[in-house]
């Protein structure tokens, strides 16, 4: 019997509705065609007060503690974050500031990002990318973004984003399915 992947999914936005919330759920949704997963999505609007009055992780209430543990002990974790006037927000930030400075080391991370215009499609590259490089994971090549033209009333409209939230279910599950064919061999 294979064990789930723990996948944990943080959505960074703190607004209801909010496409980061629609698109982080239909990443979660295509990984879950290509590999057996144990899902868990994270909404930063849910602690965003706790974590914004927390200087230190020792000010954290006991369920935002869980919350910080099940994302440092994550096999493969989806991070997805609305663009602010150029990058991701300072809450989103924090929550990330909170985290073990080790905690992250070799854990795959898929990027995601949704901001009003095409014009901010390289925050994934520029912002996401080099903060958990800090953290020594394991960014995936390919990233999904998508503006607010992708959507439709808080769906997903567009078939070009549609597809490349295919591929990078496909791309991501190809990290887990290559590794455990090669565990095969050596068993």
């Amino acid at each position: 019997m294979i064990t789930p992947l723990k996948v944990v999914a943080v959505s960074g936005g703190t607004f209801r509705p909010s496409r980061t919330l629609v698109l982080t759920q239909a990443i979660v949704s295509e990984l879950q065609q290509h590999l057996a997963i144990d899902s868990r999505i994270i909404e930063l609007g849910d602690i965003a007060r706790p974590v914004g009055a927390a200087l230190s992780r020792k000010e954290l209430p006991e369920t935002v503690e869980h919350e910080l543990r099940a994302i440092e002990q994550a096999d493969l974790l989806i991070v997805a974050a609305p663009v602010y006037r150029g990058s991701y927000p300072g809450q989103f930030k924090h929550l990330f500031d909170l985290i073990g400075q080790d905690a992250l080391i070799d854990t795959p991370v898929l990027l995601a990002a949704t901001g009003g215009s095409e014009r901010h499609a390289l925050v994934i590259d520029h912002q996401l990318r080099p903060l958990f490089c800090f953290f020594q994971a394991l960014t995936l090549p390919i990233g999904v973004y998508a503006a607010e033209a992708d959507f439709s009333n808080y769906q997903i409209s567009s078939e070009a984003l549609q597809a490349r939230i295919r591929l990078a279910g496909e791309r991501a599950a190809q990290l887990f399915t290559s590794n455990l064919a090669a565990l095969r061999k050596i068993a």
